[in-house]
């Protein structure tokens, strides 16, 4: 089988019966597929729904909501396509989505880690993820400057599991999602652990769905938590990512219309990087590492499990790089 399709659910039934008809209409008609629905308890009627299906879905019942990472690994464990989509049951498709993103995850060849797509937020049209970038404090974002590319892909550091594509072997090879994470930070913290293997990542520029954000109950709870978990995890590369948005954050805020000759050498450098030319500079890694800081000082206000200082060693070896 060429390709299974892996939906979590919760609730939401009216979405998912949007999502599954569109799936289903938008798909190559040659398409070996299955379609992996993993109910994590639904109480609105889901359950009774999906045991009117047939082929080519197949029904996975857990018997407590398990989470968006533990539904999404039950699901790959038991797949039987060589490619996996993740998907949201809010996603609605249109024509044309799903080719586009095969054809980009064979171009990427053996590097190929996660490739995701344009998603338009279905109320109001505007773009709500084109990849993920990293901004000036050190904390994933969506890119949502998706308009019309004469390319086919952009490689990006990460991409949403909202709608997102991967080779089987190499989700299983990773152990999948990690269950820590709590319905957000998962997909960011897989796309950093398979860029370690020397895996790459791109968003495909041809290919768009349409996508009823934060449809989810609760969706939003575990932000704060999830974002500690990176942080503390990636504390390098965020630093090293962000690096370009900081210095481009400090020229919008700070240095624009400075007329101040003795700034202008500093400008000068942050100019440099905010176009993303060479390594990023000792002046924005240390501004990047005080905004991460700034982050880990206020998750230990609120109390946010365990956030802790930067090590001092971490930034002396950022500043290293300059």
């Amino acid at each position: 089988m060429q390709v299974s399709f892996i939906i979590p659910l919760f609730n939401c039934l009216e979405f998912t019966r949007e999502c599954l008809r569109t799936l289903q209409a938008t798909l190559p008609a040659d398409l070996a597929h299955e379609i992996i629905l993993v109910d994590d308890g639904s109480t609105d009627g889901t359950r009774e729904w999906l045991a009117t299906l047939a082929a080519p879905f197949r029904v996975i019942l857990n018997e407590r909501n398990l989470g968006y990472a533990a539904a999404n690994n039950r699901g790959a464990k038991q797949a039987q396509g060589k490619q996996l989509v993740l998907l949201n049951n809010d996603l609605v498709f249109e024509d044309g989505w799903f080719e586009p993103m095969l054809d980009v995850h064979h171009r990427l060849g053996p590097q190929a880690g996660c490739v995701g797509n344009i998603q338009l937020v279905v109320k109001t049209g505007r773009v709500d993820h084109a990849g993920i970038r990293i901004n000036h404090r050190g904390k994933p974002e969506h890119e949502t400057t998706g308009r019309p590319w004469p390319w086919q892909k952009r490689l990006v550091p990460a991409v949403t599991g909202a709608c997102l594509m991967i080779a089987r072997s190499c989700y299983l090879d990773v152990c999948g999602f990690d269950e820590g994470f709590r319905n957000g930070g998962e997909d960011v913290d897989l796309c950093f652990r398979l860029t370690a293997q020397g895996r790459r990542h791109a968003v495909a520029l041809r290919s768009r769905v349409w996508h009823h954000v934060s449809a989810s109950p609760s969706r939003k709870l575990h932000d704060e938590a999830n974002s500690r978990r990176l942080a503390e995890r990636y504390l390098t590369r965020l630093c090293l990512l962000g690096a370009r948005a900081w210095a481009q954050h400090q020229l919008e805020t700070t240095w624009a219309g400075s007329r101040d000759p003795v700034g202008w050498p500093t400008a000068l450098r942050l100019l440099v990087n905010a176009l993303g030319i060479g390594t990023p500079s000792a002046v924005a890694l240390a501004g990047i590492s005080s905004a991460m800081e700034e982050e880990m000082a206020r998750w230990r206000q609120l109390d946010i499990g365990g956030a802790r200082s930067l090590p001092a060693q971490v930034t002396v070896d950022y500043l290293a790089n300059d």
